[in-house]
């Protein structure tokens, strides 16, 4: 609801002040309760769904006591003081109840007007042996409040963590100036554990080494075939020019050739056409005189040929007169 008031200023105007008023209706009292060892997001974000679990929620957190917790629930890294101080350091959180109950009952929900318990569904083991459920009552009388657990963090997976990389964070924290004492270790193992993250120290510059050889040996493998890309490409330009260079050279060559013969056959035609003549007379003389020379030689040769055979006719005619006479 909204109030306006009128006022007058020095030169008669008047001016409107706005007031807020409060909220007609009271905030409703929710209620949220746990260890909260080692107080993580998973924590906050339950806190966060039980403040937003009404538009207008007054968010009370309870927190148990050592005492209590260590009881029913074991030990904690994180004693009560510092684990109800970090819920007050949580912007959810309205109020902190300390030494708050292991089990609600109605008492202690009247005593702090609290309309809803909020926590996640599973039950809730009560090692007190009160019941099944230390939520079982507000359960029963329609009193609670569902919230989402978050999942992948909790204090028991922080604590594994750690137990885990036990000698880790024993090491780190005697490099960081705790003593052996302080860390509950034993001489012998605090040398066991210098020897081996000495040992530890030396692998992994040994295996920074190698990487580091690992990539000079890459860049050079990488140069050589950028180098040997680059000599391939040139190596291919200089036989192409090379091939280009012959070409015109021979080109050049046997243009120089066939104009030398050109010149020649000019030459030997000009010869030819000054010598025609003499030639022409000497083709006479070889066929006059091979014309003759034949026929006559074939004429005595027949004038000799017909005096052999009649020589022999002659032999042969004398001999047949010979034989009748006998």
């Amino acid at each position: 609801m909204t109030n306006v008031t009128g006022d007058r200023n020095g030169d008669g105007r008047s001016t409107a002040v706005t007031e807020s008023s409060p909220p007609s209706d009271p905030p409703i009292r929710v209620y949220a309760d746990g260890i909260y060892d080692l107080f993580h997001f998973g924590h906050a974000r339950s806190l966060e769904q039980a403040k937003k679990s009404f538009p207008n929620t007054y968010l009370l957190v309870g927190c148990c006591n050592d005492d209590t917790t260590h009881k029913y629930k074991g030990k904690t890294v994180m004693n009560d003081q510092e684990r109800y101080e970090s819920l007050r350091h949580c912007k959810w959180v309205d109020e902190v109840i300390p030494d708050a109950p292991w089990v609600i009952n109605q008492e202690f929900l009247d005593k702090h007007r609290i309309a809803y318990v909020a926590h996640d569904a599973l039950p809730y083991a009560d090692a007190s042996g009160a019941g099944k459920d230390v939520y079982e009552f507000v359960k029963k009388v329609g009193r609670f409040k569902e919230t989402k657990r978050t999942e992948g963090i909790s204090t028991s997976d922080i604590i594994m963590r750690i137990v885990k990389d036990y000698n880790q964070y024993v090491m780190r924290n005697l490099d960081r100036g705790y003593s052996r004492e302080d860390l509950g270790v034993s001489f012998v193992k605090e040398k066991r554990l210098r020897v081996n993250m000495r040992l530890k120290k030396l692998q992994e510059k040994v295996k920074e080494q190698q990487e580091k050889v690992g990539e000079k040996i890459q860049t050079v493998k990488m140069v050589r075939n950028e180098w040997v890309e680059n000599a391939d490409r040139w190596v291919a330009g200089f036989l192409e020019m090379f091939e280009e260079g012959c070409h015109k050279m021979g080109t050049a060559i046997r243009d120089r050739i066939q104009e030398k013969l050109m010149r020649q056959e000019s030459k030997e035609l000009l010869e030819k056409g000054q010598n025609g003549q003499r030639e022409d007379t000497e083709e006479q003389f070889y066929e006059e005189y091979f014309e003759h020379d034949i026929v006559d030689s074939c004429e005595d040769n027949e004038d000799d040929e017909e005096e052999y055979y009649d020589e022999i006719e002659e032999q042969c005619s004398s001999a047949s007169k010979a034989l009748k006479s006998n």
